[in-house]
């Protein structure tokens, strides 16, 4: 087979928090009558797993495309399962709970979960609008322990605004909420353990709250390391973790750029549209809001019919 860029369905998640920005933004045909705050774009999880929408593949999950084609896809005839990206865009119409995801130390100190690492780039934001991330300076277990009982767990946070363009990454172990009127693209290994220790005294669609896990937290939360120590990167290499890497791109209206071969990567289109381009003529085109995976071997052109902003993720 001969590879060529990957696109996918998106899987739609309905969140409390969630709201129409999706449709609106990136033109996603969302669930009417429903809040989504989220959209998996790529996914390889037991429950969740992306099912390609273009070429020759269509219709068969990532996972199943890369155990038939492992080394066009990857270059390695013996990649490893899941696939470690899950890629999502987050609509957070609402605050999100206060929350933290485990490193592996603690996954396989408590016997569960699966770690997770992530980061978050801002795509737009409303005036004002925050994120929290990390304990302020000097919180202790006991301090935060004691603010969850209370309700003034939000309150212990790095309270830090953000703006279009940022990126953030949050290390597993780093407490952190995402605040209400932003739009984000949000990179992470594959998981989805997340252990909620405060929720804003809200209530489900049936009126029961959503279940904490506060014991869980509080042995996740890395209280050694402050949230004023996380940095803000808005050019270039925006993350260059143990996990993956991401590039920020844009591309005039116009231009042209070309796609070599020997590496794994995943583009994520912010803004504009246009074509993929391989030297037989095929063509993948793209536009705001899509999510491609670049196979290792492919070697292409990208055309920009309009001016792109856009993210490379590798691995």
């Amino acid at each position: 087979m001969k590879v060529y860029p990957l696109k996918f369905k998106p899987i739609y998640k309905q969140r409390i928090w969630g709201g129409r920005k999706l449709q609106d933004v990136f033109n996603k045909d969302i669930p009417a009558g429903r809040k989504i705050g989220e959209s998996w774009e790529l996914a390889d999880l037991p429950d969740d797993k992306s099912v390609i929408a273009n070429g020759e593949l269509a219709g068969q999950t990532l996972g199943s495309a890369i155990a038939k084609y492992p080394k066009e896809i990857t270059g390695d005839e013996n990649f490893s399962k899941p696939f470690p990206l899950l890629i999502k865009f987050l609509d957070a119409e609402d605050i999100l709970s206060v929350q933290v995801h485990p490193d592996p130390q603690t996954c396989e100190r408590m016997g569960k979960g699966e770690p997770k690492t992530e980061c978050w780039y801002i795509i737009s934001a409303a005036p004002d609008a925050v994120i929290y991330k990390g304990l302020k300076k000097g919180v202790t277990k006991q301090q935060f322990a004691e603010s969850i009982k209370n309700g003034t767990a939000a309150e212990m946070l790095a309270k830090v605004a953000v703006q279009p363009g940022q990126c953030h990454l949050l290390p597993a172990g780093t407490v952190h909420t995402i605040g209400q009127g932003l739009l984000i693209a949000e990179i992470q290994t594959p998981s989805d353990t997340t252990y909620r220790v405060f929720d804003f005294n809200r209530v489900d669609d049936t009126g029961k709250p959503r279940p904490l896990h506060i014991e869980e937290a509080l042995e996740s939360i890395h209280f050694d390391t402050s949230g004023d120590d996380l940095p803000i990167t808005t050019i270039g290499r925006l993350v260059d973790c143990e996990f993956f890497k991401v590039d920020k791109g844009h591309q005039a209206k116009g231009c042209e750029m070309l796609l070599s071969p020997g590496k794994l990567k995943t583009l994520i289109i912010l803004t504009g549209f246009g074509a993929i381009l391989s030297s037989e003529g095929n063509s993948v085109e793209f536009r705001a809001g899509d999510c491609l995976l670049v196979p290792v071997g492919y070697e292409g052109a990208v055309r920009f019919s309009d001016d792109t902003q856009y993210l490379t993720v590798t691995i």
